[in-house]
């Protein structure tokens, strides 16, 4: 039989980061002693509170179809979230709640783009972003950034990208796959300019309880009311409360947009699962005791891991200021990002991400959002192979 692959499909390069932590979790099954600093996931336990409410939403019986933009006790709890930790003003019905962040990012990029549009992405730029823009018949313009500027693209670069086919910026702070994070004054300069040029700002915000050094977080949104109506905020519960496999995210819109999601995820997936949402409720209103202790072992994994990492011969990599990744300059040890990671993990045992699947050759991205023993014993294994290729 020949079975015809759509154009759409075919197109597509699968998620490196899922395919390394796949083979990393297949060498352990074999029983090989393999450190993983590829998926972006918190190692921590989602906290018991939010369980709780999953699980009483399950004994309860709440079990059924839901709004397929989320139940309206959660779109409420996201709205007073925006108010409380932002500033902005949101409607319930301008949330809609997601089967994940990625799902929030995909249904707005579906519903805002369509063939000979163009989106702006900085890179290095989280992998799924270009691919979703080709899904929706898109252009994704790529701007280039480096560990130079700390990786964030400058007005002069995303003024020098437009063109009157831009639709739409892609905007991460803090970052994945680099950790860093914009500051107010350079977030309001880049919002400024898509206001001006009446261009769309998806805003993905879903690492902005991460945080380190007195870094600050400021959604583009919240500068005006005209930044605010340029401005779709993607969001999820997956990096603050570990929640990764909860699958659920939201978002935040002007009205017609959320409405155009709304019936975009009426015909796809319908609701998010029902339960998991009782325990978004929760993790939204409930204690967020959790938050500080976590954030003080990321930042003691941090420092330790940077400091590591610059003392290797041929690597150097500025520190992050958000999430949980670093992203190390390895271009002068002689091998392509993808042949680094692959020997990295044949040789050493060690999964780490090529910077090429972000669209940055001569770079990797380490996570770590593991303990810190693994962090030690992963980054002896690197220097013993960053040796070899140094000589």
């Amino acid at each position: 039989m020949n079975y015809k692959i759509s154009h759409r499909a075919a197109s597509l390069s699968p998620s490196l980061t899922l395919v390394i932590d796949s083979k990393a979790k297949a060498m352990k099954a074999e029983g090989l002693d393999v450190v993983g600093f590829g998926a972006g996931e918190p190692d921590f336990d989602t906290p018991q509170h939010i369980k709780d409410g999953a699980s009483k939403a399950l004994a309860d019986g709440f079990t059924k179809y839901t709004p397929s933009s989320g139940i309206p006790e959660l779109r409420s709890a996201i709205a007073e979230k925006f108010q409380r930790e932002n500033g902005l003003t949101y409607k319930p019905s301008q949330v809609i709640v997601s089967c994940g962040g990625k799902h929030s990012c995909y249904n707005v990029i579906l519903a805002t783009c369509e063939e000979g549009d163009e989106v702006i992405i900085p890179s290095p730029y989280w992998l799924s972003y270009p691919e979703m823009v080709r899904l929706a018949s898109a252009t994704p313009v790529i701007v280039e950034t480096t560990d130079a500027t700390e990786f964030k693209m400058t007005p002069a670069q995303l003024r020098a990208a437009l063109t009157p086919r831009t639709r739409l910026l892609v905007l991460t702070t803090p970052s994945n796959p680099t950790g860093s994070v914009y500051t107010p004054d350079e977030v309001r300069a880049l919002g400024d300019i898509c206001v001006e040029h009446g261009v769309l700002i998806m805003s993905d915000e879903i690492y902005e309880h991460l945080l380190y050094d007195g870094a600050v977080h400021k959604s583009v949104a919240s500068f005006s009311q005209a930044h605010q109506d340029h401005t779709i905020i993607v969001h999820g519960f997956a990096k603050a409360w570990s929640m990764t496999g909860w699958r659920l995210g939201f978002l935040a819109a002007p009205e017609p947009i959320a409405k155009a999601i709304d019936a975009i995820q009426s015909h796809s997936t319908s609701n998010p699962t029902s339960f998991a949402q009782k325990g978004g409720v929760a993790a939204l209103t409930g204690s967020q005791a959790h938050l500080p202790l976590w954030l003080a072992e990321y930042a003691k994994r941090r420092t330790y891991a940077h400091q590591r990492l610059n003392a290797m011969p041929g690597v150097s990599c500025v520190n992050s200021k958000g999430a949980f990744y670093l992203f190390p300059n390895i271009a002068k040890l002689g091998l392509k990002s993808a042949d680094f990671c692959s020997q990295l993990l044949a040789t050493q045992h060690v999964a780490a991400v090529p910077g090429i699947a972000f669209g940055a050759e001569g770079y990797l991205r380490i996570s770590y959002a593991t303990s810190l023993a693994n962090i030690e014993k992963g980054l002896d294994r690197m220097e013993t192979f960053v040796k070899t290729l140094h000589g």
